[in-house]
């Protein structure tokens, strides 16, 4: 399984970007999908999760309202919608594909996940 991300760019503070997760084989239908993020000298962080279940996602408390994650089953795409961004949401974006199907507790660790992208840097001025 790849997972392909794009959509990343230079943007100012309040301003929005989509990132895509193509996947190559698969359903991201099937899956929990999550987008992750890492900053310089800082550890991978959780951003947001959907589950194979219709309209349940999970978000992490600073994107809550501005981020939205959604999936396009007939693309095997997962997308997330970036809105009023900030400078502190620069970092190198990452989706991925979460080993079974399971809405667990532990859908916000990285270790969770067993297929990665590669990453797509977003940076926000102020």
């Amino acid at each position: 399984v790849q997972l392909q991300a794009s959509g990343g760019g230079l943007v100012q503070a309040g301003g929005s970007l989509r990132l895509s997760c193509a996947a190559s084989e698969g359903t991201v239908s099937s899956y929990v999908m999550g987008w992750f993020r890492q900053a310089p000298g800082k550890e991978r962080e959780f951003v947001a999760a959907i589950s194979w279940s219709p309209g349940i996602t999970d978000y992490e408390d600073s994107v809550k309202g501005r981020f939205t994650i959604s999936r396009d089953n007939a693309k095997n795409t997962v997308y997330l919608q970036m809105s009023s961004l900030k400078p502190e949401d620069t970092a190198v974006y990452f989706c991925a594909r979460r080993s079974g199907s399971s809405w667990s507790g532990s859908r916000r660790v990285p270790s969770s996940y067993n297929y990665w992208g590669q990453g797509t840097q977003v940076t926000v001025s102020s």
